[in-house]
């Protein structure tokens, strides 16, 4: 691999390699190369939250969205249980859904 970390346990000698993409490491290949260690990112500073299917933020641009609303718009013209719905659901629920 040309882009990469390689990792040597000292507990055992075993070595492994994580590809490097777009900057950053697939957590899921942590896990599947180094089984039962965590990572402690207390502040999360080194932590990457750019894939979600539930939050988009761009604090340059100055928007901060739940599943495609403006959370504006949920805190204006939503109740808490109606944005408990979408973040759960996907969607807003219908009036029926609420009662």
């Amino acid at each position: 691999v040309s882009e990469s970390i390689s990792i040597t346990d000292n507990r055992t000698g075993d070595s492994v390699e994580i590809p490097i993409h777009k900057n950053g490491v697939d957590s899921g290949e942590w896990s599947k190369l180094l089984p039962g260690i965590w990572f402690d990112d207390a502040s999360f500073g080194s932590t990457s939250g750019a894939h979600s299917a539930v939050t988009e933020l761009d604090g340059s641009a100055g928007f901060l969205r739940y599943r495609g609303y403006p959370i504006e718009q949920l805190g204006r013209e939503c109740s808490f249980l109606e944005v408990a719905y979408l973040l759960l659901n996907g969607e807003l629920p219908t009036r029926e859904q609420l009662a």
